[in-house]
């Protein structure tokens, strides 16, 4: 059963339409994947669905609500949460701090300081650094600390846009075991990614978008074999 369906999506800024006809489906409990190239509309998918822009047109359902244009504290405490491309952690909070910003909807202490414990887990590296100022963090351990925010939140469903941006492969390969980990434990995800070897070898579907819309999907090993992808997007 799909946990978030998105149909016939269009959207964008003002009078620039960005997507049009973006349809997704995302099953509970999978990792998915869309990738596409700089541009093609993958970051305006993931701030529609979040409400921080509202569709023009189509239909977003999230665990049978449709919450197509609600706002974005709506749509969080639904359950989705957001990984914005740039971490965008906030300067001069620790990083204990951004981690706890996550869980501001929360109430249930005992349910937050368990997260805490088990994303710590998950990142040792935050909780050696967790009285760090969090802007002074390397890259790959700011996209720790901003996905251990969205987790804070407990979360049905965590969308990460750009997973890989600007790190070192070694880096990038320690977020995608995290990934799985995090999955195993019962967190289904939504990964955008422009670097398609690096999402196909993390998630198990995904959707093709070009020019604002959905031109392929499919499992990530039938995709990954296929020509078009091979030369398009991995240079094979």
């Amino acid at each position: 059963m799909s946990l978030l369906e998105v149909k016939n999506l269009e959207a964008g800024y003002g009078d620039v339409q960005v997507l049009w006809d973006v349809s997704i489906s995302v099953k509970r409990g999978e990792i998915a994947c869309i990738v596409g190239s700089n541009g093609a509309g993958k970051t305006t998918l993931l701030r529609t669905i979040s409400g921080l822009v509202q569709p023009k047109g189509g239909s977003i359902s999230f665990d049978g609500e449709d919450i197509g244009g609600k706002t974005p504290d709506h749509v969080l405490g639904r359950g989705i949460a957001h990984v914005p491309e740039g971490r965008r952690l906030f300067k001069g909070l620790s990083v204990r701090d951004n981690l706890m910003l996550g869980a501001y909807l929360r109430s249930d202490q005992d349910g937050i300081a368990k997260d805490l414990e088990h994303v710590m887990d998950v990142f040792p590296i935050l909780r050696e650094r967790q009285h760090q100022d969090a802007s002074t963090l390397s890259g790959g351990e700011q996209q720790m600390c901003a996905i251990g925010r969205g987790i804070l939140s407990r979360p049905a469903l965590l969308m990460i846009d750009e997973l890989s941006l600007g790190l070192a492969p070694r880096l990038v390969d320690r977020l995608g075991e995290a990934l799985i980990e995090i999955n195993k434990a019962g967190l289904t995800i939504l990964l955008v990614e422009q670097d398609v070897m690096t999402a196909f070898e993390i998630a198990t579907e995904a959707f093709v978008i070009e020019t604002g819309r959905t031109t392929m999907s499919g499992t990530t090993a039938d995709l990954g074999d296929d020509p078009k992808i091979r030369e398009a997007y991995m240079g094979l």
